[in-house]
């Protein structure tokens, strides 16, 4: 099994360019590195977002867009020599259960979320994740926010204990530990 990375912070905290540092190191060492995207376009704001990303992601980094079938895109580029960043567990999430046009999927997110929980131990590749911590705040008011913010902190959750690190950005700053040593602690 590869060790895999589950990289969750704030917004703006530095998750992907951390994700980035570590592919760099990979890809210097002889590595492929794939980006696995899974933002949908829905709206100037995010394709302004979804560009400054593509802008500014390191040169030889191959992309592959994946908003709903993530568990689909991790095979078709499974290979031990590949870095996969997955950036991120938040959007994909979103695009599951408050999709911009339509109702949620909650059976499809089911089944994806199970498919990509039982694919994790059999990867080939290293994959980072790169997911947004949102349950720090108050409680949500309305409850699709709150079963939302619930769903995220069980996914995180489930997929740290598939990965052999966990780290935490604050302030771009990254704390990692061992999934070992978190559990001892």
């Amino acid at each position: 099994m590869s060790l895999h990375d589950l990289i969750v912070g704030g917004q703006r905290s530095g998750k992907s360019r951390q994700a980035e540092r570590l592919a760099l190191r990979w890809q210097a060492g002889g590595g492929r590195v794939v980006v696995i995207a899974t933002a949908l376009a829905a709206d100037d704001e995010m394709r302004a977002r979804i560009a400054h990303h593509r802008a500014t992601r390191p040169a030889g980094f191959d992309t592959l867009e994946a908003p709903l079938r993530l568990s689909a895109a991790l095979q078709e580029v499974d290979d031990a020599g590949t870095l996969v960043i997955v950036d991120c567990l938040t959007l994909w999430l979103t695009n599951w259960l408050m999709p911009m046009d339509g109702a949620p999927d909650e059976a499809g997110w089911l089944a994806e979320r199970d498919a990509l929980l039982a694919l994790l131990p059999e990867l080939s590749s290293t994959v980072v994740f790169v997911s947004n911590e949102v349950g720090w705040g108050i409680s949500p008011l309305g409850r699709e926010v709150r079963d939302y913010v619930d769903e995220l902190g069980r996914l995180n959750q489930d997929v740290a204990r598939r990965c052999g690190q966990l780290t935490l950005m604050v302030a771009g700053q990254p704390w990692t530990r061992t999934i070992e040593e978190a559990s001892d602690a």
